[in-house]
């Protein structure tokens, strides 16, 4: 049976969320990196990310890609904000990879491609390599307004639309959440890299005391792909509102830096708790020799529960 109906049926079967809120470190601010290339599409846009490239060009590498709450800003913490790329490093041993945050907050999975993004990220990788990949907070945006035209079309099939792209000043087809999510997917497995898809961390939005779910929408989309392209996927959309419906509001409030959106520290660890849950519910899971021993320490599903849906 494919993994991810595995972990459908075993998300289904867990009846109390895990304790995701309790020992572990806050992240602290990275050590400063080398920038990367950005290319060319335009500078003003690409100027200034301070994105870090492999500390280790001998080791394999964790690639991640997605929007600001994966790395919020220069991913330093400014305004109390963080996204869970950045404490997520304590759970691998950086001795034995490399993990490399190149999420860039704002971009959608179509923008981060067109502004040039994917291809200075694509570049960098080699055979050997993993990426987890989360999109979709800023998909839902308008195609062609004049301040960020970075909204994709609805669902997972071919449909497009042509428009005159008035930030980047040209002719662009646009396509659909999916066909984005596959343009990763598809690309960087050709260069040998390991592809896990992630769900989009939920909002703090709340309806008859539970957390708002987008799995008819872009979680749900996401988990289409990773379906179509037979790939990992990581319900963090289902995970984490599971663990913040556990809490309630009054203890979720803390987690957040902003209204709904820019997780704190602390919920920025939670999150990055629920990705390496989530890679743990995995059969098998790929990452699971380079964690370090704090990794390793994250709970998993007790035995028959895994067992049942093997």
């Amino acid at each position: 049976m494919h993994r991810v109906i595995r972990f459908t049926l075993l998300l289904a079967a867990i009846h109390a969320p895990f304790s995701l809120h309790s020992g572990a470190q806050q992240p602290a601010a990275p050590a400063k990196t080398t920038p990367a290339a950005v290319g060319s599409t335009d500078p003003s846009l690409k100027d200034q990310l301070h994105l870090p490239v492999p500390r280790d060009p001998n080791l394999p590498t964790l690639w991640l890609v997605g929007d600001s709450t994966v790395r919020n800003g220069h991913g330093d913490g400014a305004g109390g904000q963080w996204g869970w790329g950045e404490p997520i490093v304590q759970f691998f041993d950086t001795s034995k990879i490399n993990v490399v945050n190149r999420a860039i907050g704002g971009r959608s999975s179509r923008t981060y491609i067109t502004e040039g993004h994917w291809n200075d990220t694509l570049a960098m990788m080699k055979p050997g390599d993993f990426m987890l990949v989360q999109m979709g907070h800023n998909d839902g945006g308008a195609l062609d307004d004049t301040s960020r035209a970075r909204g994709t079309l609805p669902g997972v099939g071919k449909d497009s639309k042509e428009i005159e792209n008035p930030i980047l000043k040209r002719h662009e087809t646009v396509h659909t959440y999916g066909w984005y999510l596959r343009q990763y997917v598809e690309q960087a497995k050709a260069k040998g890299v390991t592809v896990e898809m992630c769900t989009l961390i939920p909002r703090k939005i709340w309806k008859d005391g539970k957390v708002v779910r987008d799995s008819a929408t872009y979680a749900g989309w996401a988990r289409a792909v990773a379906e179509q392209e037979q790939i990992g996927l990581i319900d963090l959309n289902e995970i984490v509102a599971r663990e913040y419906d556990a809490m309630g509001e009054q203890a979720v409030e803390p987690l957040f830096a902003d209204p709904h959106t820019h997780t704190s520290a602390a919920g920025a660890l939670i999150n990055a708790k629920a990705v390496i849950l989530g890679l743990k519910l995995l059969q098998p899971d790929p990452l699971e020799p380079y964690f370090s021993a704090a990794g390793k320490q994250l709970p998993v599903m007790p035995a028959p529960l895994m067992n049942a849906v093997q």
